[in-house]
């Protein structure tokens, strides 16, 4: 294996130039068969979700669940709540219009049809920092640069928390082509001046918004006979968005009220009057791992740190999540940890600790689940193939996938033909192309592969 893959980085036109960083290990005795700059800190982008999912499976477990809540500081006389109506995240990224629909229809089944009050968002549960300070601005548009708040909404099951979904179809060449926003809400303003033309490349139609603002743009050019293009765009105000959605959700009930509708504080004596729990930890995990979920991410990091520092913040949940990868023989002396998505470009961390982590994790009760989360190579199912549903079609691979400007990375598990299971991580940085790294990382495993035949 060693003088195969020396080789193949050494001759191959496509690292010229880059970085890269190689581990591999037994699964079963942690034993290194094979390293290459091993210990040379590189970025991993979204392969920091892996100690950011071990982390939470062993602070939160399996079956943590997040919680919202309806709460009043009024009571209710003949149908009118004196009061004020506060609806209290507390960190579920599973939250979609229907959820607000349904909180909706149970204040209207409680008699409830008028609040004398304001409707009140409390998101205090986090902090009010929105933004990673690492965050390349012009990401904060896209959903995975999206807010990260306690009181939040998705517009479909990836849970891609404080966006919304924006699909543009074709019509008559010379027109504009139709657009349709999920869910369905003027909390952002659309301007299309998008044309159809005869014939548009891929990239050649532009979606964006403006920064600090909710007024998204449609630009551009996308072909008649093209099928409909979508566009995850984050919102300005996770919070406020999703009291946009809760306060049309009443308004559909007929249900109306006197005050406003804002953010604020429920205070501490507030009755409780309906709650959702969210689906535990292992399913929301799903999404996370396959999908590659920025926002997720960041939440598991605040919620660790709320649950244990009692604060909501990166400040207090990468500490968290760092006493954790020390617990699991990470040598955290050696990592620089900047956020829990790998969205960063500060984050470093050498090949051998993510390795040495996929080996140490396996003696957890929890792993079936945090191996179950990982994406599947080739299958089409996108729910089980994940990022890698298209990808080493013929291996069997479990594995995370990682992708931001110049890197690209993959480190999980391998069976090769002998029977035996590899744990690997290859780390690809300083590329002009990241998606030249996916190549680079599947004709390595090929590799890995056919020595193991």
């Amino acid at each position: 294996m060693q003088e195969t893959l020396n080789r193949y980085i050494e001759t191959d036109a496509k690292l010229k130039g880059a970085l890269i960083g190689i581990s591999i290990r037994s699964a079963i005795s942690g034993d290194v068969l094979y390293e290459y700059n091993h210990d040379i800190r590189l970025h991993p982008a979204s392969n920091m979700k892996l100690l950011t999912a071990a982390a939470a499976l062993n602070v939160l477990g399996r079956d943590y669940t997040f919680s919202t809540q309806l709460q009043t500081d009024g009571v209710l006389k003949e149908g009118t709540l004196e009061g004020n109506l506060f609806l209290v995240g507390k960190g579920d990224p599973t939250l979609l219009t229907e959820d607000f629909e349904t909180f909706a229809e149970k204040i209207k089944k409680k008699g409830i049809h008028k609040i004398t009050g304001d409707i009140i968002g409390d998101d205090t549960w986090y902090d009010h920092v929105r933004l990673s300070r690492d965050l390349v601005w012009s990401d904060e548009q896209y959903y995975y640069g999206a807010e990260v708040s306690a009181l939040t909404a998705s517009p479909n099951k990836d849970y891609d928390t404080g966006s919304v979904l924006i699909e543009v179809t074709p019509t008559v060449i010379g027109e504009h082509p139709t657009f349709t926003i999920s869910p369905d809400t003027d909390y952002v303003m659309v301007r299309n001046r998008a044309i159809t033309v005869e014939e548009a490349l891929d990239d050649d139609l532009i979606v964006e918004r403006d920064h600090g603002s909710n007024r998204i743009t449609i630009s551009g050019k996308i072909a008649h006979a093209s099928e409909k293009v979508k566009q995850w765009m984050s919102v300005w105000g996770a919070s406020e968005y999703a009291m946009r959605l809760f306060s049309d959700a009443l308004t559909k009930q007929g249900i109306g009220w006197d005050g406003e509708v804002k953010i604020g504080v429920a205070p501490r004596n507030a009755t409780v009057l309906s709650s959702k729990d969210s689906v535990p930890l292992s399913e929301i995990l799903i999404p996370f791992m396959k999908l590659s979920n920025n926002g997720i991410a960041e939440m598991l990091i605040k919620e660790m740190g709320r649950r244990l520092q009692k604060e909501g913040s990166w400040e207090s949940g990468i500490p968290v999540l760092e006493k954790e990868m020390e617990e699991l023989g990470i040598a955290v002396k050696h990592l620089l940890i900047k956020d829990g998505s790998g969205i960063s470009h500060s984050n470093l961390i050498p090949a051998n600790e993510i390795s040495q982590l996929l080996y140490e994790v396996q003696k957890k009760d929890w792993f079936p689940v945090f191996l179950h989360a990982l994406p599947v190579s080739g299958h089409p199912d996108r729910m089980i193939g994940g990022t890698l549903h298209e990808r080493m079609k013929v291996f069997s691979v479990q594995a995370k996938t990682g992708t931001i400007e110049g890197v690209s990375t993959l480190s999980g598990y391998l069976d090769i033909p002998n029977g035996e299971r590899l744990i690997f991580s290859i780390m690809v940085n300083n590329l002009l192309d990241e998606e030249v790294g996916k190549v680079i990382e599947d004709e390595i495993v090929e590799r890995i592969v056919a020595e193991g035949k």
